[in-house]
C-alpha cells in the first residue's frame, strides 16, 4: 500500500470528512453523523501537531478508529497504531485502511506482527541438510513450509492455513531474536525480517500490536539501543488503541522470565548445530545434554503451586530458602551455562555458535537474577502450565519477575521519549474521570477528553440486577446463581454469553445447567477461542460459558447475542503474585488497596464484559450481574456511576417485558 504523491496538503480536512455532507457521507456505507467522532478527530489531530499526549475515552460505536487514523495520514510523519488485540490489529489492516484508500487513495501503511510470527530462511535451509525431522507429520510440515517459502512474500504463517497452531516445527523456525545472527546472517538480505523493517521505514503508518510494542520497547532497553535489537522505526507519534490493557503487557515485557522450554530448545539447537556440522565437539554434544538434565532438576526442585492462584502462579518470596535446600540444582544448571557457552567460544568461525553462546550468557544471567537479585521493585513468582495451555499441570513451569509499578519506566521510556503519544478505549474512566490510569501508567502533562457513545443504551440494553442473590461468598451461591441463569435463558432463548472470574465456577454452573435447560451450551476450553465464537455465531440459541479471555476483544453482533450474564465482580485474585504485591505497595505508601486498585480495576474490567453486548445500533439485550454486593456494598455506587446509561431494574418481568418485543429464535 504505497503512494509517493499523496501528502497531507491532499487529504481532506476532518470537517470535510465527517461532518454531514462530506466525503464519509457519500461513501457508500451507512452513514450517521457523529459529533463525537470528529470532536475525537480534532482532539487527537491537536495533540499530534502540538506533541502533546492526550487521553480519550471513546464509547462503543463512536468510530475511534477512523478519527485516529486520519489525523495519523494528515500529520506527514510516522505514526505507530498499537493494538491491544491482534483482530482489531487485521481489522484495521484489512478493512478499515482499505476503506480510507477507497476514498483517498494508496497508503503507506505497514503491518508488523513479533518476529516468531516470520520464518527464518537460514534456519530453514539449514535444517533441510539435517536428517532430524521424525515422523511423517514433522516431515509433511517441513514440506509443506519448504514449498510456501518459495512463494510468500511475507513470510508470516499466518498464510499457512494448514500448519496447525501448536506445530513444534514451527517452533524451530521462526525469527525470534534469541536466535537471530542479524546483519551477519547470510540470508540477511532476504530475510524477512529485514524486508519488514525496511517496509516499515517506508511508511506512513506502521500497525503493531501492544505486545510487539512493548516487547521491542524492553529489548532495545537492554540493548542500550543495538542497531539489530527492534523491529520497530523511530515515529512521530503512537496511539495505543485499547490502550486499557497497558500495564499488564508491558509489565509482562519489561520483567525477566524463563522457562523449562528455553533451556530445553537451547540443548536441542546445540545439538542440531552438531548434526550439521558433523560433530565438532564431543565436549559441546556432554555439556548440551548435562545442561538438559541439570535443567530438568532444577524445574522440579521449584515449590509445587500449592495454593496458586486461578491460573497456576504462586509467589516465590522464599527464595533464600529454595536456595539453602536446593543450591546445589542451581548452581549445578548455573555452571552447565558456562560450560556450554565455553565450549560454544571455541567453534571459531561458527556463525551459529556465537548466537548460541550469547542464548546461554543470557539465559545464565537471567536465571542468577531470578534467584538471587534482592530488588524490592520486582516480584518473584512461578507459574506452571500444561501443553495444551490449561494450567493444571506441572508440566512447563516458567519463573518470573515482574515489576510492580511501571509508572516510572513508561514514563521515561515512553511519555518522555515519544513526542505525542494518544491513548484511547471504550473503557479507560472510572467515576469518569482518568486518575486511576494516568497513576498505573505514569502519563504526565496530558489531555484528557470522555466521547460518549453513538449508541442508546438507555433504549437498547436493561441492566438485571436480581435482588435476593446470596453473597458471592456463601457456600449457596453457586446453586442460585445456576438457577437464576436458567430463569433468564428461558425469556432469551439462550442467545447468551456467561462470563465468569473464575474456571471452576464456570464448569460447575456448566454442569448444573446441562441438565437443567435445552439450548446448546458451549465451553470455554473444549475448542480454541475462535472455533467457539465461530460456532456460537451459527448455532441457533446457543450460550457460551468463558472466563477472562471473553470478557474482552469479542464482537458478535445481531440478535445472536442478546444477553451477557456475569456471575461476580471482576475483583483481582489477591492471592495473585503480582496483584498481591501491587496491593502491598501500595499500603505500604499509606494508601488503600481495596479503593485505589482492586475496585478500579474491577470497574474497568466490568465495562469491558458488559460492552460485548450493544455492538451496533441495532443491538438491543439484557445485561444481568448477579453479585448482590453492587446493591449492597457502598463501593457498589463506584461501579454503578461508571457505567453507560443503562435501564436498571430488579425485577425479573420487566427482562420479560423487554425481550417480549424483540425477535426470538425458535
Amino acid at each position: 500500500m504505497t503512494n509517493d504523491s499523496l501528502t497531507p496538503g491532499t487529504l481532506p480536512s476532518l470537517q470535510n470528512f465527517f461532518a454531514p455532507g462530506g466525503m464519509l457521507s457519500t461513501s457508500g456505507l451507512p452513514y450517521e453523523y457523529r459529533p463525537g467522532q470528529l470532536e475525537m478527530a480534532r482532539a487527537v489531530e491537536r495533540a499530534l501537531t502540538e506533541k502533546r499526549h492526550l487521553i480519550v475515552e471513546a464509547g462503543t460505536g463512536t468510530g475511534k478508529t477512523l478519527a485516529y487514523l486520519l489525523p495519523a495520514l494528515r500529520l506527514g510523519q510516522r505514526v505507530i497504531i498499537s493494538t491491544g488485540t491482534r483482530n482489531l490489529q487485521e481489522q484495521i489492516f484489512f478493512k478499515d485502511i482499505p476503506f480510507l484508500e477507497s476514498l483517498l487513495g494508496p497508503l503507506n501503511v505497514t503491518y508488523m506482527k513479533g518476529r516468531s510470527n516470520y520464518l527464518c530462511r537460514h534456519k530453514l535451509y539449514a535444517l533441510r541438510d539435517q536428517p532430524i525431522l521424525s515422523g511423517m507429520e514433522m516431515i509433511d510440515q517441513y514440506q509443506t513450509i519448504r514449498d510456501w517459502e518459495q512463494r510468500t512474500q511475507s513470510g508470516d504463517r499466518a498464510e499457512l492455513s494448514t500448519l496447525p497452531e501448536n506445530s513444534p516445527l514451527w517452533t524451530r523456525l521462526d525469527a525470534r531474536t534469541d536466535a537471530c545472527l542479524g546483519s551477519t546472517c547470510p540470508n540477511f538480505e532476504p530475510c524477512f525480517i529485514t524486508q519488514m523493517r525496511r517496509r516499515a521505514l517506508e511508511s506512513d503508518i506502521v500497525i503493531v500490536n501492544h505486545h510487539l510494542f512493548f516487547a521491542d520497547m524492553a529489548l532495545r532497553h537492554q540493548t542500550q539501543g543495538a542497531p539489530d535489537a527492534g523491529v520497530l522505526p523511530e515515529a512521530a507519534a503512537v496511539i495505543f488503541d485499547e490502550a486499557h490493557e497497558l500495564e499488564d503487557i508491558a509489565s509482562s515485557y519489561f520483567g525477566v522470565s524463563i522457562s523449562n522450554l528455553r533451556f530445553e530448545e537451547l540443548a536441542r539447537d546445540v545439538e542440531s548445530l552438531l548434526r550439521a556440522k558433523q560433530a565438532l565437539s564431543s565436549g559441546l554434544a556432554d555439556a548440551a545434554q548435562l545442561l538438559r538434565e541439570r535443567a530438568r532438576l532444577f524445574f522440579v526442585a521449584l515449590p509445587e503451586a500449592r495454593g496458586a492462584s486461578a491460573d497456576g502462579r504462586i509467589p516465590f518470596p522464599n527464595r533464600e530458602e529454595f536456595l539453602e535446600n536446593s543450591g546445589d540444582v542451581y548452581l549445578d544448571v548455573c555452571n552447565m551455562l558456562e560450560r556450554l557457552a565455553g565450549e560454544l567460544d571455541r567453534l571459531r568461525g561458527v556463525d551459529e555458535a556465537s548466537g548460541l553462546k550469547k542464548r546461554a550468557l543470557e539465559l545464565l544471567k537471567q536465571l542468577t537474577f531470578l534467584l538471587e537479585s534482592e530488588d524490592r521493585s520486582y516480584v518473584f513468582w512461578i507459574e506452571r502450565r500444561s501443553a495444551g495451555g490449561l494450567r493444571q499441570s506441572a508440566r512447563n513451569t516458567w519463573l518470573q519477575a515482574t515489576p510492580i509499578e511501571i509508572a516510572a519506566m513508561l514514563t521515561e521510556q515512553l511519555f518522555e521519549t515519544v513526542p505525542s503519544v494518544v491513548l484511547t478505549s471504550a473503557t479507560m474512566t472510572v467515576q469518569g474521570n482518568f486518575e486511576h490510569l494516568r497513576g498505573r501508567l505514569g502519563i504526565p502533562n496530558t489531555r484528557e477528553l470522555v466521547v460518549p457513545s453513538h449508541f442508546h443504551y438507555g433504549e437498547q440494553a436493561l441492566l438485571y440486577l436480581p435482588p435476593e442473590m446470596p453473597d458471592p461468598r456463601d457456600a449457596g451461591f453457586t446453586e442460585a446463581a445456576a438457577e437464576k441463569i436458567r430463569e433468564v435463558l428461558q425469556i432469551t432463548q439462550g442467545r447468551a454469553f456467561c462470563l465468569f472470574t473464575s474456571y471452576s465456577q464456570m464448569r460447575e454452573v456448566h454442569e448444573r445447567l446441562l441438565a437443567m435447560v435445552g439450548f446448546p451450551l458451549l465451553l470455554q476450553g473444549t475448542a480454541p477461542r475462535n472455533a467457539l465464537l465461530d460456532e456460537f455465531r451459527i448455532t441457533p440459541n446457543a450460550v457460551l460459558f468463558g472466563t477472562s479471555s471473553f470478557w474482552q476483544g469479542v464482537d458478535v453482533q445481531g440478535e445472536q447475542l442478546s444477553c451477557v450474564i456475569i456471575d461476580k465482580l471482576p475483583f483481582a485474585v489477591p492471592s495473585d503474585p503480582v496483584v498481591s504485591a501491587r496491593m502491598k505497595a501500595i499500603e505500604s505508601n499509606g494508601g488503600n488497596p481495596f479503593a485505589e486498585y482492586q475496585i478500579p480495576t474491577a470497574v474497568l474490567t466490568l465495562k469491558q464484559g458488559f460492552g460485548r453486548l450493544i455492538r451496533s445500533l441495532n443491538d438491543r439485550g439484557a445485561l444481568v450481574l448477579l453479585d448482590p454486593r453492587l446493591q449492597r456494598q457502598r463501593y457498589g455506587r463506584v461501579f454503578m456511576e461508571s457505567l453507560p446509561p443503562y435501564r436498571v431494574t430488579q425485577r425479573l418481568s420487566d427482562v420479560e417485558d423487554f425481550f417480549s418485543t424483540l425477535p426470538t429464535t425458535k
